[in-house]
């Protein structure tokens, strides 16, 4: 099951969150249309980082961060003032690897890195019924993926230079993304420690 949400920002919005303090440990969001391998690679990151993964549609289930279920969509509703309550303290001092198929409900400075996952189209295809998906929501991922979805709002919400795609379509690329994104943490970590 997927978590939708609604992309409203409230008129206060900006004034709900105060800045992040400078971190040395990195808070790292992975990113994709669902069927991608984001909690896959999430967790393989967590484990050779030792951050703490925390995936962002499991999060909602267990603390009941949605407001209900919608039926429509076969997804709960998320509550994103909920979500963005909970994550804010959550992410504070860094070292979590967050995984969540959409990117522009987080504030910027919330996070150092934002890896959004691709996939073949045909191959996504094949994940996505394999986990039962109706075929309009097969469809409806599909051209997600295809119309770059997920990359352009993260492009919307984050510089530029804080943005890494990256291809997800077998079990080596997955463990050479989570080997890559260890040393992206591991330089984060070195000149953090090395600044004044």
């Amino acid at each position: 099951m997927d978590v939708s949400y609604n992309n409203s920002p409230s008129d206060d919005e900006e004034a709900r969150f105060s800045a992040m303090p400078e971190r040395t440990l990195p808070n790292i969001l992975v990113t994709g249309t669902p069927g991608t391998g984001k909690t896959s690679t999430a967790e393989m990151v967590a484990q050779l980082t030792s951050f703490e993964h925390m995936e962002i549609g499991k999060l909602v289930r267990e603390q009941q961060l949605h407001d209900g279920y919608l039926e429509e969509y076969d997804s709960l509703d998320l509550n994103e003032d909920k979500l963005l309550d909970y994550l804010e303290e959550e992410l504070r001092d860094g070292g979590k690897v967050v995984d969540f198929h959409g990117s522009d409900l987080f504030p910027e400075d919330w996070f150092d890195l934002v890896v959004v996952l691709r996939t073949n189209n045909t191959l996504l295809y094949d994940r996505l019924q394999g986990r039962g998906y109706t075929e309009s929501k097969v469809q409806e991922n599909i051209e997600c993926e295809i119309f770059q979805e997920c990359l352009e709002e993260a492009r919307s919400q984050f510089p530029e230079e804080m943005i890494v795609e990256l291809v997800s379509e077998t079990a080596d690329q997955m463990e050479s993304n989570a080997e890559r994104i260890q040393q992206w943490a591991e330089a984060f970590m070195a000149k953090s420690k090395a600044s004044p």
